[in-house]
């Protein structure tokens, strides 16, 4: 893998990171998406972030919320309302990217969900997000399996 390809996924890993952030803090106090933007534009972090696909990543989710809610829904073992807001956050950028993203690949969706998950959820959140990913991947990706 070249060193630009590199840079390129660690960026996008930081974006992620900062999206899950931004997601969190909507999630508890909702407002327009481009107020996340915004807010989130002046974090030390976004020098080292792909902006672009930090910005698509919060317009895809916010625009979109309730359908990705119900794409899930048949997922999960309860209502995506009452999920913990990190791996909610989790599922609905792993939602987005798997429906919308088809050149990011559904395994780096997975893994990304997964590392975010273990450092900012609970416990075991990373094997809940995980298992429902990956089922999400199976019946979203096919053609990928």
């Amino acid at each position: 893998m070249s060193a630009r390809v590199e840079r390129s996924s660690g960026a996008r890993t930081v974006a992620r990171k900062l999206a899950l952030q931004a997601l969190y803090r909507w999630q508890l106090n909702a407002g327009e998406w481009q107020d996340l933007v915004q807010e989130f534009a002046t974090d030390p972090d976004m020098q080292r972030a792909d902006a672009g696909y930090f910005r698509a990543l919060i317009e895809g989710v916010c625009g979109t919320h309730r359908q990705l809610d119900a794409a899930l829904a048949p997922l999960l073992d309860r209502k995506p309302a009452e999920l913990d807001p990190v791996e909610h956050a989790l599922l609905l950028i792993g939602s987005y990217e798997l429906q919308q993203r088809p050149d990011v690949p559904y395994r780096v969706v997975i893994n990304e969900a997964v590392g975010l998950a273990r450092r900012f959820g609970a416990t075991d959140g990373h094997k809940f997000v995980n298992g429902v990913l990956d089922r999400a991947a199976r019946l979203w990706r096919a053609q990928e399996h």
